[in-house]
């Protein structure tokens, strides 16, 4: 968008990507695509009956907010909690080969790690089903993870909360990043899945969709809804310094507070939509990136945008390089 940011800006904090450090802290998951073909009915009940032709094991969740951090050349520190199992292991591994520090990933041996299995046909999510727990996270555990970001507090630009309301983003987590992070410059963005924002007071960016936006008002989204009404009133409510709003094929919405509410409206960048899973892990890496190599919120949501008009025309859990990124801008 003209007058937000130039090429040479642009490029700029893209060079500092390399640099800025991004902790991210939530539930990790992983996300098993099953990919095949169909070209009948089950005679057994009127269901498509899917021929396999492959299968893969990708980081989701919070650890794929950290993957898109990783693709676009940041350094990425993750924190969460999987089980001993043998996803677990998978995800530890994953972890070791990419060189990104484990030390915040807490396992417990009565907890599965969460996993979503989704059966892909021509393209189309035919089913989704899940083995999860979404108890909280053990004290000691949280106790771990807060002990992990008081040792990073010094090194990072940003920090990323991504909740899926899986048990680990809890209260407790929560007051004590607050207070790990009390007095520094580090910039904490939040992804939200639960309804009451007054859990996530007083951090610096919160990103829903809008229907998470219409939740945490008590109201439902319609279409024609009084969007900046509604964006004004979650940041004078939850002192908020910028609110960016996912609208789907509308593009995004940033609202901001610097003595008064600016609203700026960016329209979708994608060409062809395949598939919006993960879309809105790749915004929120992708802002909290650019904002920690030293972009404004207004200049981090521009490139956010673009990055996720790229990730949903890909097929499955993506990531988006510097490379695809430059190209489109």
């Amino acid at each position: 968008m003209k007058g937000i940011l130039t090429k040479k800006k642009a490029e700029s904090i893209i060079q500092g990507f390399s640099k800025a450090k991004v902790l991210v802290v939530g539930d990790i998951m992983v996300d098993h695509f099953i990919w095949g073909r169909v070209s009948r009915i089950s005679p057994e009940a009127p269901v498509p009956v899917v021929d396999v032709q492959s299968d893969n094991l990708l980081l989701g969740g919070c650890a794929n907010v950290l993957n898109n951090i990783f693709a676009m050349g940041g350094l990425a520190f993750g924190a969460g909690v999987v089980g001993t199992d043998s996803m677990g292991d998978r995800v530890v591994d994953e972890f070791k080969r990419r060189r990104l520090n484990a030390g915040g990933i807490i396992r417990e041996s009565d907890r599965p790690t969460t996993l979503k299995t989704r059966i892909v046909a021509h393209s189309q999510q035919v089913v989704r089903f899940d083995r999860e727990s979404r108890r909280a996270a053990a004290p000691e555990s949280i106790k771990r993870i807060l002990s992990y970001i008081r040792g990073l507090r010094k090194e990072l630009g940003a920090v990323v909360i991504s909740d899926y309301n899986k048990g680990v983003v809890t209260k407790a987590l929560l007051d004590g990043i607050r207070e790990v992070l009390a007095g520094s410059r580090v910039v904490v963005c939040v992804d939200p899945k639960q309804n009451d924002f007054g859990l996530y007071h007083g951090f610096d960016v919160i990103t829903p969709n809008h229907h998470e936006m219409a939740r945490a008002l008590g109201i439902e989204y319609t279409p024609g809804a009084d969007l900046v009404g509604m964006g004004t009133s979650l940041l004078d409510r939850y002192g908020f310094q910028a609110l960016l709003v996912t609208r789907g094929e509308e593009g995004m919405s940033l609202f901001e507070r610097d003595g008064r509410i600016r609203h700026t409206f960016f329209p979708t960048q994608a060409k062809e939509v395949f598939d919006v899973t993960g879309a809105g892990d790749t915004v929120i890496g992708v802002f909290a990136l650019a904002v920690a190599s030293g972009a404004t919120f207004k200049e981090a949501a521009l490139l956010a945008n673009h990055a996720a008009g790229i990730v949903v025309g890909k097929v499955g859990t993506a990531t988006v390089s510097q490379q695809e990124l430059k190209r489109v801008l």
